[in-house]
């Protein structure tokens, strides 16, 4: 199960077997919680590197605690930095407690301005090109557990 933040990102996901891809609920992810065969799912969840995208992915985990994010790291925002651009209303007063360590350390750096003023990588920013090969990765961790 993928979602993803924006139509524009949804529609344009590549073909997976056995996948499903759900797009542009925004903030209204939380309904997703009483969709009960979803609690049984792998869910990967790719929203922009901003404030709001980690807001959107703490809310949807409170549902769904198995969601991992998928390309909303450090490494990704920083090997990127010629797509960045800036977070018009940055949110800052939200429930972190469900982002991991690694996410929550990405938050606060963005929140104090670490690498500059109200930074965002908007998610269809993102070569298409990346996205596959993360998606091959996940794949061939897929198949090595089986």
């Amino acid at each position: 199960m993928f979602i993803t933040e924006n139509k524009i990102n949804g529609l344009a996901f590549p073909p997976l077997f056995n996948a499903l891809v759900i797009f542009g609920l925004g903030y209204g992810v939380e309904q997703l919680g009483r969709i009960d065969w979803l609690k049984e799912k792998e869910i990967h969840y790719w929203g922009d590197i901003d404030s709001h995208g980690f807001n959107i992915l703490a809310q949807l985990r409170k549902q769904l605690p198995q969601t991992r994010s998928l390309l909303m790291d450090e490494a990704t925002l920083l090997e990127l930095r010629e797509l960045w651009v800036e977070e018009p209303q940055p949110q800052r007063n939200f429930d972190t407690g469900s982002l991991t360590a690694d996410e929550a350390t990405l938050l606060d750096a963005l929140w104090h301005n670490r690498w500059g003023h109200n930074l965002r990588l908007e998610q269809e920013r993102i070569p298409f090109s990346r996205l596959q090969r993360h998606l091959q990765q996940l794949d061939q961790l897929e198949q090595e557990a089986i």
